[in-house]
């Protein structure tokens, strides 16, 4: 009868331990997909960004028809990416094509002291950050579900109700070298431009003050 009683309360104990895994390997697996379904928003409020920039690059440099082209069909497949692999994969083409269009602007100071290609590449800074900051989130929870899903014994209930590793949003490494070396632009110049303070070889302020007797620069901006 004692053996029995021991046989049934260790079959209980047995029970409770696997719900109480199979519910945290559910409750994992539940932030790792919040935490994509938050990079994957910050991913396309970014894509969403880039018609509006590269139409105003387009009003100084439309003979750059080349770019154009990269940037579009960089940002199309980036939005056609479903899950992390995937828009991992796209990032580098991705921001090697943003480069590009960011080496263009330099070679127009109207351009970027254009108060609306200010103004949107600080939202494109900002929302930079903000897919950096969500990535840290989605990769450290990716962490710790696959740390379950592979250490002993909770593999074992993974394997048993079909747990599997998630997949990490990050560029690998040759992807990363290739980034490396498109050209990069100063965003806290950007940033202090469109507040106001204007960042050396950024021109004219979006508040210019007038003084009287200064040579005109080119229109459409008046005074110096």
């Amino acid at each position: 009868m004692i053996a029995l009683i021991i046989v049934i309360v260790v079959i209980v104990v047995l029970a409770l331990a696997v719900v109480a895994s199979y519910n945290r390997f559910v409750s994992q697996r539940n932030a790792v997909q919040n935490a994509w379904a938050d990079v994957d928003t910050e991913l396309k409020r970014r894509y969403d960004l880039i018609p509006n920039l590269v139409s105003t690059v387009q009003g100084y440099a439309a003979h750059e028809r080349g770019v154009f082209e990269e940037v579009a069909h960089a940002r199309s497949v980036g939005m056609a990416a479903q899950g992390p692999g995937a828009a991992a994969a796209a990032e580098g083409p991705f921001q090697m094509a943003l480069g590009h269009l960011f080496a263009v602007a330099e070679n127009y100071p109207e351009l970027k002291a254009n108060q609306n290609f200010l103004q949107l590449q600080a939202t494109l800074s900002d929302t930079e950050d903000r897919i950096q900051a969500s990535r840290q989130i989605y990769n450290s929870n990716v962490q710790q579900f696959n740390r379950r899903v592979q250490a002993f014994p909770s593999n074992v209930i993974a394997n048993m109700f079909h747990f599997q590793n998630a997949e990490f949003f990050q560029i690998d490494a040759a992807q990363r070298a290739t980034v490396a070396e498109a050209p990069k632009v100063d965003f806290s110049a950007i940033t202090n431009a469109t507040y106001g303070q204007a960042p050396a070889g950024y021109g004219q302020g979006p508040a210019p003050t007038s003084t009287p007797g200064a040579p005109a620069p080119p229109p459409p901006s008046p005074g110096a």
